[in-house]
């Protein structure tokens, strides 16, 4: 079984959040799994300056550590673009660690963020907490179970929140383009299983959205995780859509809303990075866990969720994965623990679409 190190006292506080929403809403969390559930699945292994799964590298710039991840087909095809050049090999990594060594971060980053890639200088991102705003009526003090969730998140920390608010007795309808579906479903099977098992799938097309304005406006709690100006551009955003008292509007991004910051790229390694959650030291850094970015930012949002539900609702939440891992690395050092779990997977997920008649009918859309 495969082993992951993570900080101790991230562990500790992770198990303290999967503990809190356990009291709120009855369904028994168990951290450990939740870090280290994909990597076990997978038999994925730390590899020092190399994450876990491989497709994000820790890289020493002329004044700094930085991270790039190139885990998408487009992201590989960028390295040209991103380098100046106009060929790299079958293997890039060499010539981006070379590229990487002649420049500042910033310039690193920049680049590589003006080009659609994630990417991370070590510790640029502060701690914070989740913003929590206004957003129409409150309500009385409720828990998850028997409401609707519209989850329009994708790959990790938006669809594991998903899931824990589906084992809470929640309705989730997880949405996807049908163009371009969620994309960990072309990624290991049970990984997405794991993370989507119990949710009903809905195909919608965001471009002719009538359906899935429909879904929003009745959902009790909508999860997005797309960058804030993509579901405003078609009419989807949090003000587009009918009120309804009480609603949660989660949004995770990852490195917050902030002016630029809006429209970087994140995954779990990079934004850990950013957050400075790391193994070693600063000045010699290694990646810590399994894009542990990811699973501590659905664990929270999870939880966030919960807590603003007992308050009655009426919130646009936002949650930066990048603060998250700030947060954590923010905690007193505690040294470092193994972290191992065999998540127990029940059902496969829902072929993509396979629901559509159903959650119709669920908003009244069926025609009889």
């Amino acid at each position: 079984m495969a082993s992951l190190v993570v900080p101790h006292a991230a562990l500790v506080s992770a198990r303290r959040v999967a503990g809190a929403f356990g009291q709120l809403t009855g369904v028994e969390v168990d951290a450990d799994e939740l870090l280290a559930g994909r990597a076990t699945m997978l038999g994925l292994s730390p590899k020092g300056r190399v994450s876990a799964g491989g497709a994000t590298h820790l890289m020493l710039s002329r004044d700094g550590w930085c991270a790039l991840t190139l885990s998408r087909a487009e992201d590989v095809d960028a390295v040209p673009a991103l380098l100046s050049c106009d060929t790299v090999g079958d293997d890039p990594w060499p010539a981006v660690h070379r590229w990487a060594a002649e420049n500042d971060s910033a310039d690193v980053t920049e680049r590589a963020r003006l080009l659609g890639l994630p990417a991370a200088a070590l510790g640029e991102t502060p701690a914070g907490p989740p913003r929590r705003y206004p957003f129409g009526a409150a309500t009385i003090p409720r828990d998850p179970a028997g409401l609707l969730v519209a989850d329009l998140s994708s790959m990790w920390a938006g669809p594991l929140c998903g899931q824990l608010l589906a084992r809470a007795g929640a309705t989730v309808v997880k949405v996807e383009s049908a163009a371009r579906p969620d994309g960990a479903r072309s990624g290991p099977a049970a990984f997405f299983n794991w993370m989507n098992a119990g949710k009903l799938s809905y195909a919608a097309d965001f471009d002719e959205p009538a359906g899935l304005k429909a879904l929003l406006s009745a959902a009790d709690i909508v999860i997005e995780s797309s960058r804030p100006a993509a579901l405003a551009r078609r009419g989807l955003g949090p003000t587009d859509v009918a009120p309804r008292d009480g609603r949660v509007w989660l949004r995770i991004t990852g490195h917050g809303t902030d002016g630029e910051r809006a429209n970087w790229v994140a995954f779990g390694d990079d934004a850990a990075v950013s957050g400075c959650l790391i193994g070693g030291s600063v000045e010699s850094p290694t990646f810590c866990g399994d894009a542990i970015a990811d699973p501590l930012t659905g664990l929270q949002a999870a939880l966030t969720v919960a807590e603003s539900l007992r308050d009655g609702g009426g919130e646009l939440i936002e949650m930066s994965m990048s603060a998250v891992a700030a947060t954590y690395a923010e905690l007193p050092y505690l040294g470092e623990t193994d972290c191992a779990a065999m998540p127990q997977l029940d059902a496969p997920a829902a072929a993509l679409g396979a629901d559509n008649a159903a959650v119709e009918q669920l908003l009244g859309l069926a025609s009889c």
